[in-house]
């Protein structure tokens, strides 16, 4: 397909070449036959003006006098009907090119481009199949920012014509070139999603050399390479089998529990259990001091710097940098939480 496509590039381009050659030739033979037939009477540079003018279809009048020239006058008629067929070839073979060499789509490209540059804490989302999709309505859902890659573009076209506002770039997401597109050195997170492990194996080492500290989620098939994974510098490894296996089993033996996730999922206030990360420069507290409490969220535990849980943690319980809190809440509700511990950090 895409020897063909160039082929059919490269024709268009010869056309437009042929189209200005011919225009060029009609000139020259219009402005060589009006110096012999009015016998060198005008200057070579009237005889191109009148030429010109003929092609044009300007209508000026004519410079030279014809009145009693019957031959100049045949010549300008076959000028004007070469002229005007040239004019409309160039200008049809030129809109062609136009929209061969798809200007549309390098305009939002680069509009598109500059848009990413501008984002923070973003997610690159590595991969727009069947998975990848359904982690690109979760990031919306959550309102949450991401860059979508993929090799196919047709996938993120169809994807954008539901949701316009989706930055993506096309291309491979294991090229170093592609991920610092995407802004790799200010995104929060990389998804390594694609269908296929070793093409997961190499964006995970390619994002990790080009920002060790970037939490990477891989997807994994073939339970042989999850330690490879590992080792590459993934953060968490999913095998979509086994977490498949795992929610048929759950639903068979604890359907109440399924049934009551898959319902916060469906909420029109896209509820989530969120974890809330409390600041650095956050100064520890009694968590009754920060004044928790709103319809927007439910707080339901606290996990600590050395991996402990607090769950249904009461008043008195000291809240220290470093710590994450772990809520039910829709995207507004993570927002007020954030908000007031940036805001009691201050």
């Amino acid at each position: 397909m895409a020897s063909v496509n160039t082929f059919q590039t490269g024709y268009i381009f010869r056309l437009v070449y042929v189209a200005i050659g011919a225009l060029f030739a009609v000139h020259i033979f219009g402005t060589v036959g009006y110096y012999i037939l009015t016998e060198g009477k005008y200057s070579w540079f009237d005889c191109f003006y009148m030429t010109f003018i003929t092609v044009a279809t300007i209508g000026f009048g004519e410079i030279i006098d014809m009145s009693s020239n019957e031959p100049a006058r045949v010549l300008t008629v076959i000028i004007g009907i070469l002229g005007a067929g040239n004019l409309s070839l160039l200008f049809s073979v030129v809109t062609v090119a136009l929209l061969e060499t798809d200007l549309n789509g390098n305009l939002r490209r680069k509009r598109m481009e500059k848009q990413i540059r501008k984002l923070k804490g973003h997610y690159v989302l590595c991969g727009f199949g069947r998975v990848g999709r359904n982690i690109a309505h979760e990031l919306e859902a959550t309102h949450r920012h991401f860059v979508a890659i993929d090799e196919i573009e047709d996938k993120l076209l169809e994807f954008k014509e539901k949701n316009p506002g989706l930055l993506y770039l096309n291309g491979d997401a294991s090229d170093d070139d592609v991920l610092i597109a995407a802004d790799i050195e200010h995104a929060k997170g990389v998804f390594a999603v694609t269908g296929d492990d070793s093409r997961n194996l190499m964006i995970v080492i390619t994002a990790k050399q080009l920002k060790p500290e970037v939490r990477v989620v891989a997807r994994c098939h073939e339970k042989r390479n999850i330690e490879k994974m590992r080792k590459a510098g993934a953060d968490a490894i999913v095998s979509p089998d086994f977490t498949g296996g795992m929610r048929i089993a759950s639903a068979m033996i604890r359907p109440n529990v399924v049934s009551f996730l898959d319902e916060m999922l469906k909420s029109e206030k896209n509820l989530r259990i969120e974890e809330i990360p409390v600041p650095a420069g956050f100064i520890p507290k009694p968590l009754g001091r920060l004044k928790l409490g709103s319809a927007n969220y439910v707080l339901l535990a606290v996990r600590e710097r050395n991996g402990s849980w607090q769950f249904n943690p009461d008043q008195d319980f000291l809240l220290k940098p470093g710590f994450f809190l772990i809520a039910m809440a829709g995207p507004v509700g993570r927002q007020e939480i954030e908000q007031l511990l940036i805001e009691t950090a201050a």
